[in-house]
């Protein structure tokens, strides 16, 4: 087999760059016209009808009142890939009984490029709206369900990963220091579970524990809410009871099923 040389080891194909930037538009509006996603991502109107054709011949969209939507087949990929993941029926089964519980908001995340995608996603009775839905991804350093996966990998990969993180500040309490992160994922290891206070979202708090199956981490299980309802007392109590509990839980039925 011949290897191909150093510079084309990281080239990309333009055409196929444009049509996963039509699929990231179509994922965020119900229905997009060749006009509009021509403005939004900056290409002639023929270059993306283009594109549209032949999205539409592999049945990826579909073209419909007088635009273009994501079609069905979009299902059936989000179903292999979330087989892949791990046991999803028991993963549903807790984030929405951890909800029900709480009454606040509960998430099931997963790494990947070295950021935390939403696998999962429930809301309580009294919980607070937030902009997380599933397949979104967040940063590591800033949320609670990237945090705990990462104090749980092995340590060369933990050091690989902060040293290549950004460390944005996305409100005043996100940790920017390389530094004082490691002494965070250190606390989250040593006590079982990783807290998110108010450092990707002000107002907001959020818990997390992590799933594990033999060496690996799965991921990690949370329950989000407002500062105002979750206290020291209630987060470190009642709702790291939960989210520990609840981890438990997928991790036995991953390991067994």
């Amino acid at each position: 087999m011949n290897t191909p040389p150093e510079g084309d080891q990281h080239r990309t194909i333009r055409s196929v760059e444009i049509a996963f930037s039509i699929i990231d538009v179509l994922q965020e509006r119900e229905t997009v016209g060749v006009t509009e996603l021509a403005e939004e991502l900056d290409h002639s109107k023929s270059t993306v009808h283009s594109h549209l054709r032949t999205l539409e011949d592999q049945e990826v969209i579909v073209r419909e009142n007088g635009g273009y939507r994501l079609s069905l087949r979009i299902l059936d990929m989000a179903r292999h890939v979330r087989e892949q993941v791990g046991n999803y029926d028991v993963i549903r089964e807790e984030v929405e009984k951890l909800a029900d519980e709480t009454g606040e908001i509960a998430q099931f995340g997963v790494e990947e490029y070295e950021q935390v995608t939403y696998f999962y996603k429930a809301t309580g009775a009294q919980s607070v709206e937030t902009a997380s839905r599933v397949g979104k991804q967040q940063p590591m350093h800033s949320t609670a369900l990237g945090k705990t996966i990462l104090a749980y990998r092995p340590a060369d990969r933990v050091e690989e990963t902060v040293a290549g993180l950004e460390f944005t500040e996305r409100t005043p309490y996100t940790i920017t220091d390389p530094e004082a992160f490691h002494a965070e994922l250190e606390t989250i290891r040593e006590r079982g579970y990783g807290i998110d206070d108010e450092e990707n979202i002000e107002g907001l708090r959020c818990i997390a524990a992590p799933v594990r199956t033999d060496e690996r981490v799965l991921g990690a299980i949370s329950i989000s809410g407002p500062s105002s309802r979750f206290t020291e007392e209630r987060l470190h109590g009642e709702l790291a009871d939960f989210v520990t509990r609840s981890a438990n839980v997928v991790e036995i039925n991953t390991k067994f099923s």
